[in-house]
């Protein structure tokens, strides 16, 4: 297992893990099924870093950002082809929660949730930036 894995609360772990491989070309390396034939976590490979989805599960405190009101928190996925990508999730079903646009700090980027609330960042780098500018950048951006 890589150092940090993701074990993200899903609405469903059978339609999340089909969700994840259409629309961001995870792999599905492993499944706990419970007697009666509930899926408990279903273990995906996205790249090189293992998530794996379970449903939720109130009682033990198991929420969707959905459900809780949102996320604080973006994973972050960086691709070739970050319009090929984006169009890829989006026609899985993906809300735009930020569009593609050119960062100032030298990706592409864009952000959207999946259908269980989480928030994914799609970055394709596409200039090197110093961070003497990022800095000069941000405080324009941000002033």
């Amino acid at each position: 297992m890589t150092q940090i894995a993701m074990h993200l609360v899903v609405n469903d772990p059978d339609q999340a893990a089909s969700w994840y491989a259409e629309a961001l070309g995870a792999r599905e390396t492993s499944r706990l099924t419970l007697p009666g034939g509930q899926t408990l976590t279903v273990e995906l490979l996205l790249g090189d870093t293992v998530l794996a989805v379970a449903g939720e599960m109130p009682e033990r405190g198991m929420r969707t950002p959905a459900n809780l009101g949102g996320t604080p928190a973006a994973f972050r996925v960086r691709v070739a082809d970050v319009d090929a990508a984006w169009t890829q999730a989006l026609q899985a079903g993906a809300t735009v929660f930020e569009p593609v646009h050119d960062a100032f700090w030298g990706d592409r980027t864009g952000q959207f949730l999946d259908p269980s609330g989480h928030r994914w960042a799609l970055d394709q780098h596409l200039r090197d930036v110093s961070p003497e500018e990022v800095a000069e950048r941000a405080a324009e951006l941000f002033a």
